[in-house]
């Protein structure tokens, strides 16, 4: 029998730890202890019923970070301005955005980057044809809406999840 590494799965021990102590408002001592339990034990124990923890590299991840961080103040105000303009007339469209990535992790961080940015919502991913459907509050362009989306998004994804390399991008996200 194969022996349970106690950190196997770091992020969600993190994640577990951090939420539980947001949850209890206070660095009290022992919520700290109770955080660091909980982010040890709740993974171990959960470790046969989740899939092995991706490695991703994590300078390309934390500048995707970054990139969509900006994207979403910057689509808040866009929106903003679209919503509350007086004379604003939003051009809704869906735009098929053909994707190139492979693992599944990916995929749906993809998707919920388009989601949390907004004034764009992912609507499905079709796995049989391998494309995004993306529904936009305000799209001129379809074309280039998803040649964005692939280039800010995507690109960098697949060197995050090692489905490209650096080199093989001329331009960073």
């Amino acid at each position: 029998m194969k022996k349970t590494p106690w950190l196997a799965h770091p992020w969600l021990s993190a994640l577990l730890a951090v939420s539980w102590l947001l949850l209890q408002h206070t660095l009290a001592p022992v919520h700290l202890l109770s955080a660091a339990l909980m982010g040890l034990v709740v993974p171990r124990l959960l470790h046969p019923l989740l899939p092995p923890a991706p490695a991703i590299h994590m300078l390309p991840a934390l500048r995707l970070a970054l990139v969509v961080l900006v994207d979403i103040v910057t689509s808040n105000i866009t929106v903003a301005k679209l919503v509350l303009g007086p004379m604003s007339r939003p051009q809704p469209a869906w735009v098929r955005v053909p994707l190139q990535l492979q693992h599944p992790t990916a995929i749906s961080l993809l998707a919920s980057i388009i989601t949390t940015t907004p004034g764009t919502v992912s609507a499905s991913i079709d796995e049989e044809r391998h494309y995004i459907l993306v529904h936009a509050l305000d799209c001129s362009d379809p074309l280039q809406m998803a040649a964005d989306i692939q280039q800010r998004y995507e690109r960098p994804l697949m060197i995050i999840f090692g489905e490209a390399n650096d080199n093989s991008q001329g331009d960073k996200a």
